[in-house]
């Protein structure tokens, strides 16, 4: 695939960390046309970018290079780090995004995105642990790439784990080891969650996680449902 700098963002600086970590974001603008010249501009009050954007074609334009560090990710935190930007590089996938008409991303979309993230991933040695959404690492603010994005798609092409629920049988086990009531949930999966990665607790953090590991049912509730697909995202991560 062909990667167009015909035009380059001038919103960058240089990093002073290793590359660790992929966070894929939608732009969250009207059209495409928008998301390109709001993460050109320098000319705003809070200048952005990303390292690539991927539009509903599949045509991918890079903005900034990788070695740079683009200022996609925000005030954000992941396992205890805080400026993601300085570790990470960032994919911008055109879409409306919650607020002016979400939608499905294109075939064309997720293809280029499994295509560049696959080389990313290897180059850069990322682990699956460090493959984020931007509402993983800013849950407060944060609802990207949401929940009709497909992760499932890059775990099947090598990039990224999505745990598949217990069955019926496994969750009773589990609920017999860990004695969960229905007032334990809470407590168990904020601690799940802060293994996983995610920050200090916030009023949407499960909802983050739902959003990505249980799309089906996003309610901010914590629910043995969920507790069950930590464990399993903690098991294939290798660290349960």
């Amino acid at each position: 695939m062909n990667i167009s700098r015909s035009v380059l963002s001038p919103n960058f600086d240089m990093r002073k960390s290793d590359i660790s970590a992929l966070v894929l974001h939608y732009t969250g603008m009207e059209d495409f046309a928008s998301a390109f010249s709001r993460l050109c501009d320098s000319g705003v009050a809070s200048p952005v970018s990303a390292h690539y954007v991927i539009d509903a074609r599949g045509c991918i334009f890079g903005l900034v290079e990788e070695r740079h560090r683009a200022w996609h990710a925000g005030v954000s935190s992941w396992r205890g780090r805080n400026d993601i930007n300085d570790l990470s590089i960032g994919i911008e996938l055109v879409n409306k995004g919650h607020e002016f008409g979400y939608h499905h991303f294109s075939d064309a979309q997720m293809s280029s995105l499994l295509w560049l993230s696959r080389r990313i991933v290897t180059e850069y040695g990322i682990s699956n642990a460090w493959i984020l959404g931007h509402s993983d690492i800013a849950f407060e603010r944060k609802q990207d790439p949401g929940e009709l994005f497909d992760w499932g798609y890059l775990a099947r092409g090598g990039v990224g784990f999505v745990p598949c629920l217990a069955t019926d049988d496994e969750a009773g086990d589990c609920a017999d080891k860990v004695m969960l009531g229905a007032s334990d949930c809470a407590l168990v999966l904020d601690e799940l969650l802060h293994r996983i990665g995610y920050a200090c607790t916030g009023k949407n953090m499960v909802a983050a996680f739902q959003r990505r590991y249980r799309q089906s049912k996003i309610d901010n509730v914590a629910d043995f449902e969920c507790v069950s697909l930590a464990r399993a995202l903690l098991a294939g991560l290798g660290e349960w």
